[in-house]
């Protein structure tokens, strides 16, 4: 492969494999928005893909569910027709994707954050009402939890609900969840197992004092059966709980919403998952969410800038915007001002080490 380097949009790219021209364009024939990733943002793209389509005279962007992980990946392979212009996520990009497409040459990236989520824990409409806490999750979960004695721990001997505390019901522990690749089960290990975890007096301190230790305590999920990676459709968990009235399964508000004549969210602290307790903040384990673009994609791709424009329009994703009515928390009004004017400008994202 030539080595021999062009500049293509302020980004240095190689000729072969990284260059967007008018032949590239020609040969792959793609004329469309290309996005992959989080399962939890794919809805809301696919509904915003399917009206810039027919309201415009581009051809509806492509939109994959690969989760926030996977995504991340495609999009940091490199710039070029071969690779997505767009990758939703369920979380924010780290700093090693960050630097793995800068690698690679993707070095101007758009973050847009598009709203807020909120992670609930679910079970068939028909199921026991359950009120959890962050602590009763992790202990049910964790793969490690404390021994009588402090700073003991021991494999997670918990095998029903009321064995972690005597108030639930003396239910198998059964929870159908992501796969590591997915953003929702990066949130909901640092936003309820972590909060569960550090109510740990002698954990919370290691925090501090040993953090790599505390995170693998605090996030690491039991491994012998409790807890089932279920992978990236949520719909396939929804049926599932509904065969299983015991298990239960973890997903985006969003997705709890658009299915609530057959599932139903726990309480988790007292809070139930509401519409409303997500947007105030205080159903305690809710996430933003995001989409990232390629800088060096926009006014090349074919409706890439228009597909941009669709979804920063208060009719998407404003109060009163139909990504509301599918279950998208809106951002406040001046967040959503400070977001689309990045957007409109292009301002790319800075991390620690660019």
């Amino acid at each position: 492969m030539s080595t021999k380097r062009k500049v293509f949009a302020g980004i240095s790219t190689t000729v072969v494999s990284l260059a967007l021209s008018a032949t590239a364009f020609a040969q792959s024939g793609r004329d469309y928005v290309y996005v992959v990733g989080s399962s939890t943002v794919y809805p809301f793209a696919t509904v915003v893909a399917e009206r810039f389509g027919r309201g415009s005279e581009f051809k509806t962007p492509k939109i994959e569910s690969t989760g926030s992980g996977g995504g991340l990946k495609l999009f940091c392979d490199g710039v070029g027709v071969d690779h997505p212009d767009v990758a939703n996520s369920s979380r924010a990009i780290k700093q090693s994707e960050f630097d793995t497409c800068a690698k690679n040459g993707v070095t101007a990236i758009v973050e847009v954050k598009i709203g807020y989520d909120g992670i609930v824990i679910a079970n068939a409409l028909e199921s026991i009402s359950m009120a959890l806490s962050r602590r009763d999750i992790f202990m049910a979960l964790a793969k490690e939890v404390p021994g009588d004695s402090e700073g003991e721990l021991i494999a997670n001997p918990y095998e029903t609900w009321a064995d972690v505390n005597s108030a639930l019901p003396a239910v198998k522990i059964e929870v159908l969840g992501p796969p590591p690749t997915s953003g929702t089960r990066d949130a909901f290990v640092e936003l309820a197992m972590e909060g569960g975890c550090k109510t740990v007096p002698w954990i919370k301190v290691l925090k501090s004092s040993d953090k790599n230790q505390y995170k693998a305590i605090c996030h690491t999920i039991r491994e012998d059966g409790a807890f089932v990676e279920a992978g990236e459709n949520d719909n396939l968990i929804v049926q599932k709980l509904q065969a299983n009235p015991n298990a239960f399964g973890i997903f985006g508000f969003s997705f709890l919403d658009q299915n609530k004549e057959k599932v139903k969210g726990a309480t988790v602290d007292g809070i139930a998952p509401t519409f409303d307790a997500i947007a105030d903040g205080d159903y305690p384990v809710s996430r933003p969410l995001y989409f990232y673009v390629k800088k060096a994609h926009v006014d090349v791709i074919p409706g890439l800038r228009g597909y941009l424009r669709e979804f920063t329009s208060e009719r998407a994703w404003g109060e009163e915007g139909y990504l509301s009515d599918r279950g998208l928390i809106p951002m406040p009004d001046e967040e959503r001002s400070a977001v689309a004017t990045n957007v409109r400008e292009l301002t790319p994202l800075s991390l620690g080490n660019q």
